[in-house]
């Protein structure tokens, strides 16, 4: 797999791999997974409660994710980039919501922060790089007035 060639590639693929570890932990580790969210671990659980099995299923679906997000930062696909920022955007309000209106534990607001500052971050590094002029290291020609043929 080739390393990200732009600043908003690399965000993805920062997330991506936070994603695919943090996905790891919660499939290998469901307490510690629940224990770092904030939220109550069991020793037992009462019939019916199938939180692990929750768990286990947001757990792949981060695995999932994640290698996606590689995958886009390895091919440098920036309209997927592009389309990721008012989803994660979206992802951080829904969780802080659930923090400030009770429904989750205070500590799950870092789910919240983690989507939101990656959203912006990922959407400052694609206006960045709209904003730039191409370099060569872009794949882009540029042509320059040294040969006259090139302004022909």
């Amino acid at each position: 797999m080739r390393l990200p060639r732009s600043l908003s590639g690399w965000t993805m693929a920062v997330f991506g791999f936070l994603a695919v570890a943090l996905g790891v932990v919660g499939l290998v580790s469901p307490d510690t997974m629940l224990a770092l969210l904030g939220f109550e671990v069991l020793q037992t659980r009462d019939p019916g409660d199938y939180t692990k099995v929750y768990l286990a299923a947001s757990s792949m679906a981060a695995v999932n994710m994640g290698v996606y997000y590689l995958l886009a930062a390895a091919a440098d696909y920036r309209p997927f980039f592009l389309w990721t920022v008012p989803f994660r955007l979206l992802t951080f309000t829904v969780f802080t919501l659930l923090v400030v209106t009770g429904a989750a534990p205070a500590r799950f607001v870092g789910v919240g922060i983690w989507e939101g500052v990656g959203a912006v971050v990922t959407g400052a590094a694609l206006w960045w790089e709209h904003r730039r002029p191409p370099s060569p290291d872009d794949g882009v020609s540029v042509t320059t007035a040294e040969n006259p043929a090139d302004s022909a």
